[in-house]
């Protein structure tokens, strides 16, 4: 027995070592996910409970100097190891998160000898992959293209925002993820942008989801999307156009060696795993090492959205920071050229006076540079890491707690890297950092834990400048919560209870209060005003001051992508439970709160004709966790449960 045992693990050994024909199968922990690998073929198929839910997708990439999508010879295939990590963030839909896995590496050789790997990792909740170049080697290595793909099977519906063409829109400020998504389309169906698709992306076979997007691009990759076209059902990895780069500097992957590359992702499994996965932090590198103390999350007061441009005055901007103090709120935030209408000097006075209320001031910019014609200021004052350090001195000093840094060009190479300058030069000088006109961060804040909170969304500012897009606000914001928020955090800017100027708000009060809670984010911005919030009852003011700064946990309660959304979130002991319904019908809900059973709650919910129709009542889960409410087209409710 003891030399048949012997044998088979020879056999194995050199099935692992040299087989180029034999297909690999590797399974998740819990058995759920197959991924087969064909070295032969260079590609890949992923089933889900026996089913299968991607078909022949390729893998391998071309360098500049040496294709690695044809023509590999498997040298090895490592033995299965489990990965664990644990790690704890600020600005996610848990504080503290594990991750595990299942990796495995296949090695191989080109015929000019050159090495690379692949590496998967088997989580419960999806398959990932990334190359990786190990040899060592100091010349700059360029990569043309990717040959990865994703192919779908036929029937498949998809869940997809376009991604706009570089140098579009306002003042060329393109592409920055803000736009519609196309909901429930079939896949193969071209992107309306030569650009491609954004990530996430969203698909669904029969009663399997799949959510695609990638993470740690470190400093050796560009950003990426999902191509245009997608013949066959085949969506293959797209890089960024000429202009999403700094002029003059790296667009496409260039790198050293050794060198890996982005990890791909796809969460896979019920809408539940997808929408409590962590894949996305999960595959990013692991936090910078920096100061701790002053990474807050929390809540704050903002002008622009619904006063624009001539609220950025001290005297504003001061009822601003009053504001956000009695609200209990974290932060008052003020925008675009504050260093001409108020000036350094005044806005240190503010900086100050804020701070004796409690309450951190956040200063925007303008990222600058000739990629854009944005006129607004400050501009041209974080380009380099000298000029970085000396605004950022000069913001510590007037005590200045984080920066809001608008309108980048894209998703090249040099751009990508951009971020990172300033997120570790902010750091440095205990500053805070929101992203707009921006990217999507792919994990970038678990790396970088001072990066609080990123918009690329069509956010409140748009629906506040657009009839059409204030009615196409609830489906949008179910969207945006699944599939933008599901891994990063988000700055939408949410929530207006009374009247937003020149616009009909077709949301009723309780979906707007709701959305405090659905949409995640390190620093929640309110789009309410000073004004608006003083038609709102006192219960709601309530609420709103002792909302959580962070959460402890998240569960998927029900939904479905555009249509309606309900999540529970966890600080402390409290649950607060919060559901948009983004259809203009009635949606009756029998809610599983098993976890809840026999608990009370406060209920907000929205009742009559009034401006601010803003109700509470008390409700109770019955004894087998369920629990029964409606809500009337574009509508929403909040739940409490105290302690």
């Amino acid at each position: 027995m003891k030399i048949l045992i012997g044998l088979i693990g020879l056999m194995m050994c050199c099935k692992i070592g040299i087989a180029q024909t034999n297909n690999y199968k590797l399974f998740s922990p819990n058995k759920n996910l197959e991924l087969v690998c064909s070295p032969k073929k260079l590609n890949y198929t992923v089933s889900y409970k026996g089913k299968l839910v991607l078909a022949d997708s390729k893998l391998g990439l071309v360098r500049e100097d040496e294709d690695f999508s044809n023509g590999l010879v498997l040298t090895k295939v490592s033995k299965p190891a489990t990965v664990t990590q644990n790690y704890t963030m600020v600005n996610a839909k848990k504080s503290s998160i594990t991750y595990k896995a299942i990796e495995t590496t296949f090695e191989f050789r080109t015929n000019k000898g050159s090495r690379m790997n692949l590496i998967f990792r088997m989580a419960d909740d999806g398959v990932a992959f990334r190359y990786e170049f190990p040899e060592q080697n100091k010349s700059v290595k360029k990569i043309v293209s990717e040959s990865t793909s994703f192919r779908f099977l036929a029937g498949t519906r998809a869940w997809l925002q376009p991604k706009a063409d570089a140098q579009t829109g306002f003042e060329h400020t393109n592409p920055s993820y803000e736009a519609h998504y196309n909901m429930d389309i079939p896949v193969g169906t071209p992107s309306g942008s030569s650009n491609g698709w954004v990530y996430p992306a969203l698909f669904k076979l029969d009663q399997v989801w799949m959510l695609l997007t990638e993470a740690d691009l470190g400093r050796g990759y560009c950003g990426t999307s999902l191509a245009q076209n997608s013949v066959d059902n085949e969506y293959k990895v797209n890089f960024p156009q000429p202009a999403e780069g700094i002029p003059g500097a790296a667009l496409l992957p260039e790198s050293a060696l050794p060198w890996k590359t982005p990890w791909r992702i796809m969460a896979i499994g019920d809408l539940k795993t997808i929408s409590e996965s962590t894949l996305g932090t999960d595959l990013a590198q692991p936090a910078k090492a920096m100061d701790k103390a002053f990474i807050q999350p929390g809540k704050a007061a903002w002008s622009w959205v619904l006063e624009k441009d001539a609220a950025t005055i001290y005297s504003v901007q001061k009822k601003y920071v009053d504001y956000a103090a009695k609200m209990n709120w974290q932060y008052s935030l003020i925008d675009a050229n504050w260093d001409k209408t108020i000036g350094y000097d005044s806005v240190a006075v503010l900086a100050k006076y804020a701070k004796e209320k409690q309450v951190g001031l956040l200063l925007w910019y303008n990222s600058a540079g000739n990629w854009n014609t944005v006129k607004f200021t400050p501009r041209d004052k974080l380009l380099t890491h000298q000029s970085r350090i000396e605004e950022f001195s000069r913001l510590k000093e007037m005590g200045i707690k984080g920066i809001k840094v608008d309108f980048f060009a894209g998703d090249g190479q040099s751009m990508i890297n951009y971020y990172r300058d300033i997120l570790e030069d902010a750091a440095n000088y205990q500053l805070l950092v929101n992203f707009h006109g921006a990217t999507l961060p792919r994990g970038l804040q678990r790396t970088y834990p001072n990066l609080m909170t990123a918009e690329a969304v069509f956010g409140y500012e748009m629906i506040s400048f657009d009839q059409n897009a204030a009615n196409k606000a609830p489906s949008h914001a179910v969207m945006s919560a699944m599939i933008r928020n599901a891994f990063d955090p988000m700055d939408f800017t949410p929530m207006v209870l009374y009247k937003i100027p020149g616009i009909k708000r077709v949301t009723t009060p309780a979906f707007e209060l709701a959305t405090a809670v659905i949409f995640l984010s390190g620093i929640q911005h309110f789009a309410e005003t000073p004004s608006g919030m003083s038609h709102v009852p006192d219960f709601v003011k309530t609420f709103l001051m002792e909302l959580p700064k962070n959460w402890d946990d998240t569960r998927f309660i029900d939904g479905y992508p555009g249509q309606f959304d309900v999540v529970a979130r966890k600080s402390g002991k409290k649950w607060y439970i919060a559901g948009i319904n983004g259809e203009n019908k009635r949606r009756d809900l029998a809610l599983n709160l098993s976890f809840l059973a026999n608990k009370k709650a406060r209920l907000i919910f929205s009742e009559g004709t009034a401006e601010v129709n803003l109700k509470s009542e008390e409700v109770k889960v019955g004894p087998n966790g369920k629990l029964d409410l409606s809500m009337k087209g574009y509508d929403g409710f909040v739940l409490v449960f105290e302690e």
